[in-house]
């Protein structure tokens, strides 16, 4: 009886039941349960018809509606699509459970400091109030950093394995202290407030000796491939030239020692590098937790070529490292912590705020650190899709070349290959060459560059005044043809394809003025972008004008986020060939604009009213007497533009290519001057008394002009509100939405005056548009109409346009809706200044 209950119950477990179209149930067998499954994974897709033939083939579901099957799939389309949301939402809440695990430590942490803090407060307030004089004293004693006298005694021990041991416990201990606890005062780092879509926690130190960051978030990895890679710092650390592990041996306790000598890249033409000696622990704690962490050694540990390290300044790394906790469930909770002296003292003082500034730090180093976990996370789990067909790590790996490339032409080291020709001292622009160094990037021989001469590399450094990194980058990005010349990217593209020298005597040729941006791939927050540029050219000469001469570019853009804090803007590119292969030659050239920390009312910061500067001037410059000029400088922000482009070149033509490089920097550097200039927040504002063009009045007073001419002839306010006085003119003139330009009265109109619309409807800027005429904006129709109306125009003071198409400076048609046209009237005697045009509703056909 018992077997008869158990087989009956062991049928009825293999019956499936659904509900059909009616609400009822229908029962199905465990033989046409697996048919049906079968033809579900077959054919998913409801209309197929392959579904249906496997259907009428299957004899086992001939007794079976049509309509039941239907409601059969449907059901079973909602069962998958039930439990792979049920299984989303349990990795959502593992996830949410470590973060909220971390956030609860964070907070502990924060209770702990803030006791601290009001212990030490109360304590101060005691001394202070009996007037005793060991105050000082007494905060010296509470300093979290440990002492000189206590770390040069512990590298006096460091004369054996014990010695070293003793070392790595003490820098563990301290390094735990920083990252868990109260050892540094840490603060929140700007800009970065920790919430749902932040890729972790990040804060800066507030008052320690040196610079020092902080960072702690999830990660969907392993704590064992974590620590793998990030002990491969030159993977992830751009600014890491190389890492050596000179001594590796056990620690007696499951962990390792290494002694390690790191040489990283200085990011301007005009400081040393800087190199460290180090001891790396890597051990497990009894929680089960992975710690690697890092300190320098005291002597002279210089890497295999004590030569080549003269060329570096020693740098001390404090206690820093990673502690990285498993997570239930998968994945780890990682605690990065950098604390670093860049010994600021040997680099010029206008560049100080860059080796003293932990908000630097945090960016390059342990944020990178952090995002670069995150990005292998997500490319290992296959949420990251990239371009062309190529895999994340050869995108990553052709970012990398284009970012060591850059690296190694801005410092040029010796055992590189690399010497600086014969300057003077007072040249603004650094040439040198390299006839030695392999500049593809691979071990294969085949793809390496077969250079008779070498590489001739031209770069210099220059201080810009009040013009977002990432403002200027996006632009040089943008509007190539607004600094480059198209015939030297040709010939270092043809150079690179043939391995032939062309110059002097290349063929001509011609930007036609397209470019075409192909993506190839990006970070998870789009710091760095991947793409591929097409430049359309042809040749000038008869015999082929109709061959092509496009040219490839394999550019790196990175920092285009205005508001990220302490970040550097880069745009590099090099020629390749259209087809090309992953073990491409690169020859990477390009830019770097990095911001400088500056104090409000730092008089040092004084140093002129204009935009842009030859840095080596702000060595002399001392602080002016204007105080008007205080007032502006002293609000304004600073950067430091780098520019290095780099050359192949014969053995018999080095001088030539040298005179043409040092010619095409200057004239690089002057259109990125005039382009910063013309897009900074201040080339319009009237405080610093900029022009618009020679003979124009100033931007202020133009915008009064276009405003009041517009209420006369048009009985009506041009700006949304008639109430508004001096600079909200000028302002709300620059915001507006409609595309507003004005030209001269002269025998051929020029533009003289855009707002931001109208320069982007051009496609141009404000220095540019000056070379832009009036009847170059229009097609013939358009043309034809402005004629027809010209003469109605000048006698009732405006005219209305139809609708029609522009032509922007980049070859691109704009489409508008209506235009307006009025004169403009000089307030000071009635007369005609200029004539304004108003486009409403463009857009980009």
């Amino acid at each position: 009886m018992a077997m008869a209950v158990a087989q009956h119950h062991h049928r009825e477990s293999s019956i499936d039941k659904h509900l059909d179209s009616s609400g009822k149930y229908v029962r199905y067998t465990a033989e046409q349960v697996e048919a049906l499954e079968r033809v579900y994974i077959e054919c998913p897709k409801p209309s197929s018809l392959r579904r249906q033939q496997l259907i009428r083939d299957c004899p086992i579901l001939a007794n079976i509606e049509p309509k039941q099957i239907k409601v059969w799939f449907q059901n079973r389309r909602c069962r998958e699509k039930q439990r792979k949301e049920a299984s989303r939402l349990q990795t959502v809440n593992r996830k949410l459970t470590a973060m909220n695990k971390l956030l609860m430590e964070e907070n502990d942490r924060l209770q702990k400091q803030v006791s601290q803090l009001v212990c030490e407060n109360g304590y101060m307030k005691q001394q202070l109030h009996t007037l005793q004089p060991s105050a000082a004293t007494t905060d010296a004693s509470c300093d979290p950093v440990v002492s000189s006298s206590t770390t040069q005694q512990s590298m006096r021990d460091a004369n054996s394995p014990a010695g070293f041991l003793s070392i790595a416990e003490e820098t563990l201990a301290e390094f735990l202290s920083k990252a868990t606890g109260t050892a540094v005062d840490w603060v929140q780092m700007p800009g970065m407030k920790p919430g749902p879509d932040s890729v972790g926690i990040f804060a800066i130190s507030q008052s320690c000796s040196g610079v020092a960051a902080r960072a702690c978030g999830l990660v969907s990895l392993e704590p064992t491939k974590i620590a793998e890679i990030l002990k491969d710092r030159p993977s992830w650390f751009r600014d890491c030239r190389s890492l050596e592990v000179f001594t590796m041996f056990p620690a007696g306790n499951g962990g390792t020692i290494e002694l390690v000598y790191t040489q990283t890249y200085a990011p301007t033409t005009l400081a040393p590098a800087r190199d460290f000696w180090t001891i790396r622990y890597t051990t497990t704690l009894e929680n089960g937790s992975l710690v690697v962490c890092e300190r320098s050694l005291s002597g002279s540990g210089t890497g295999p070529n004590a030569a080549a390290a003269a060329q570096f300044v020693r740098a001390e790394m404090r206690p820093s490292g990673y502690l990285i906790r498993p997570c239930e469930g998968g994945g780890s909770i990682i605690h990065i912590v950098d604390h670093l002296n860049l010994e600021a003292w040997s680099v010029p003082e206008v560049l100080r705020p860059l080796y003293e500034s932990s908000k630097v730090v945090a960016q390059k180093m342990t944020i990178a650190a952090l995002r670069y976990i995150r990005q292998i996370a997500q490319e290992t789990s296959g949420e990251v899709v990239y371009g062309l067909g190529r895999q994340p790590a050869v995108l990553r790996t052709f970012s990398q070349r284009l970012s060591r490339g850059f690296n190694d032409a801005v410092n040029g080291f010796n055992d590189d290959g690399w010497s600086v020709l014969n300057c003077d001292g007072a040249e603004d622009v650094i040439i040198a060459v390299s006839s030695t160094k392999n500049f593809s990037g691979t071990s294969n021989p085949a793809s390496s560059l077969t250079f008779l001469g070498g590489i001739l590399c031209a770069k210099a450094s220059m201080l810009l005044q009040n013009i977002p990194p990432a403002v200027l980058v996006r632009f040089l990005r943008e509007h190539r043809s607004e600094w480059a010349d198209f015939n030297v990217d040709a010939y270092s593209a043809a150079s690179l394809k043939s391995g032939s020298y062309a110059y002097p005597g290349m063929r001509p040729t011609r930007f036609t003025g397209n470019q075409t941006i192909m993506s190839l791939g990006h970070t998870i927050e789009h710091q760095e972008m991947l793409e591929v540029i097409r430049l359309e050219g042809h040749s000038l000469a008869q015999e082929d004008a109709f061959a092509s001469r496009d040219v490839h570019l394999l550019q790196l853009c990175s920092g285009i986020d205005e508001n990220a804090v302490g970040a550097c803007s880069e745009l590099i590119f090099a020629p390749i060939d259209e087809m090309f292969p992953d073990d491409a030659p690169l020859l990477p050239s390009g830019f770097r604009i990095i911001p400088l920390d500056s104090k409000p009312g730092d008089k040092k910061d004084s140093m002129t009213g204009s935009q842009t500067l030859d840095l080596t001037s702000g060595f002399e410059v001392g602080p002016t007497t204007n105080g008007a000029r205080d007032a502006v400088s002293c609000h304004s922000a600073r950067s430091v533009l780098t520019i290095a482009f780099q050359f192949p070149f014969d053995s018999s033509l080095q001088d030539n290519v040298a005179v043409m490089a040092r010619q095409y920097i200057r004239s690089v550097i002057s259109s990125v001057q005039r382009v910063a200039m013309a897009i900074s927040p201040s080339g319009i504002n009237p405080a610093i008394g900029s022009k618009l063009s020679p003979g124009s009045p100033e931007a202020l007073t133009l915008a009064n002009w276009i405003c009041c001419s517009y209420r006369q002839v048009c009985i009506c306010q041009l700006l949304r509100s008639d109430s508004l006085i001096g600079e909200s003119v000028l302002k709300h003139l620059w915001q507006h939405q409609d595309a507003i330009l004005c030209c001269s009265l002269k025998s051929v109109p020029v533009f003289i005056f855009a707002n931001q619309a109208g320069l982007d409807m051009l496609e141009t800027t404000l220095v540019a548009l000056q070379d832009i005429t009036l009847d170059k904006i229009f097609d013939e129709s358009g043309r034809k109409a402005l004629f027809a109306d010209f003469a109605k125009l000048m006698q009732q003071g405006f005219a209305y346009l139809p609708a029609g198409i522009c032509m922007s400076t980049m070859g691109r048609h704009v489409s508008f809706e209506q235009a307006i046209a009025w004169k403009v009237l000089a307030e000071e005697d009635n007369s005609v200044h200029c004539l304004a045009f108003s486009f409403v509703n463009w857009s980009f056909v």
